[in-house]
């Protein structure tokens, strides 16, 4: 079996990490796989990059003014097309079709005409919208209807100018609602039931959730609380890959200025200039590709705190679990679902951010971790049976051929 997946990145990011894992399993099971990606590098065999940063830069400059993201990089994308079709696959997997790299028109007509099966893995809501990626925050329903004046054009990816979001939608439905072999696979059952009511509904929608690697998140013991000068405090740990106001930063701020004795927050992913302006009671870290380290602070941690207001099933919440530490999250997208009993709670949103975040810190604060019962549900998301599922999809799909 030969597996053809595309993605913006390949290695980096949540879903180039997802991309590089699922061929690594294909690889091992000994079926072929190839992965074609738009922005970054990497040093990966059977990886393919088609669109340059010229090109990608050229797309985003265009987008924010006409607000026609995915319907540029149209050299590129006949590059991919062309490198389709010399590598043959039986599977097209899609991951993320955003990110300024690709003309979704001219790739949709030609994975209309190659008739071969399609799976397609939403890590967000962009497939079904006009324009946005997320829309739980602010409460938008166009998207069951009919886009327009879009409440969100300057949010990613960004229009400065024009409102496309009407004829994107349109353009969008009619394109990817063409296929005659097309699989949607979310990972958290919140995205499925969107997905379910939006023009995708005409197509099956299963869940795989999003997995990590056991073996790198586990129970670590470093001494790290002696690095940051958290000897005697109880840590209250928030893990972003980038940090915004959706991601819940400024909720940390008011955590922070009503902390309790004995307790402080740790942030990791943060800027420089990020940390320079964080109050007291919070200790700052960048971002790091230490997964060991990364590991040791989930551990150490007392509980694990994800105050987002936009995410689809964030595998932060997993490694913490994994770590044997509870998640306390709000009620948003799919961010509850990987925290079950005795693991930490879910915290319903209000539109009063003060309230939201002292409640959640107040949970957290009261919690008696039960670590086994973390430990233990952390199985459920190990990566490599995931990956299983994706692996007999494809079979499936393949024999009904």
């Amino acid at each position: 079996m030969k597996v053809y997946q595309i993605n913006s990145v390949c290695g980096t990011g949540s879903t180039g990490k997802i991309a590089c894992d699922l061929a690594d399993v294909l690889q091992k099971k000994g079926s072929q796989s190839r992965i074609a990606y738009g922005r970054g590098s990497s040093n990966r065999e059977n990886t393919f990059r088609f669109e340059s940063d010229t090109g990608v830069m050229l797309h985003g400059v265009l987008s924010r003014i006409t607000d026609r993201h995915a319907f540029y990089s149209a050299a590129a994308t006949k590059k991919l097309i062309a490198d389709i079709k010399t590598y043959a696959p039986d599977i097209i997997h899609l991951h993320n079709l955003h990110g300024y790299y690709v003309h979704i028109g001219l790739l949709f007509d030609f994975l209309k005409q190659y008739d071969k099966p399609v799976v397609w893995t939403l890590h967000d809501c962009w497939t079904f919208t006009g324009h946005c990626a997320q829309f739980d925050r602010i409460g938008c329903d166009k998207w069951k209807t009919q886009c327009s004046a879009c409440p969100q054009k300057k949010e990613y990816p960004a229009s400065l100018l024009l409102d496309g979001s009407q004829h994107n939608y349109n353009d969008k439905k009619r394109m990817f609602t063409s296929l005659d072999k097309l699989t949607v696979v979310t990972p958290s059952a919140w995205l499925a039931d969107l997905a379910k009511q939006s023009y995708l509904g005409k197509y099956d929608v299963c869940v795989i959730p999003n997995g990590i690697d056991l073996s790198v998140f586990r129970p670590t013991h470093e001494d790290i609380r002696t690095q940051y000068g958290l000897q005697d405090k109880r840590i209250l740990l928030g893990v972003a890959g980038v940090w915004t106001e959706q991601k819940g930063l400024p909720d940390f701020g008011i955590m922070a200025e009503n902390l309790p004795d004995g307790y402080k927050i740790v942030l990791v992913g943060l800027t420089k200039k990020q940390i320079a302006q964080l109050p007291d009671g919070i200790v700052g870290i960048e971002r790091t590709e230490n997964a060991k380290q990364l590991a040791a602070l989930y551990t150490q941690a007392h509980a694990f705190l994800n105050p987002t207001y936009e995410d689809t099933f964030p595998t932060t919440n997993l490694e913490a679990l994994a770590c044997g530490t509870p998640v306390f999250t709000y009620q948003t997208g799919g961010s509850g679902e990987s925290v079950a009993d005795g693991c930490g709670a879910v915290i319903p949103k209000t539109s009063n951010i003060k309230q939201n975040a002292l409640l959640l810190m107040q949970a957290a604060c009261e919690a008696t971790p039960d670590r086994q019962a973390c430990l233990q549900h952390a199985q459920t998301f190990d990566k490599f049976a995931q990956f299983e599922k994706y692996i007999s999809l494809y079979g499936a799909l393949t024999a009904a051929q």
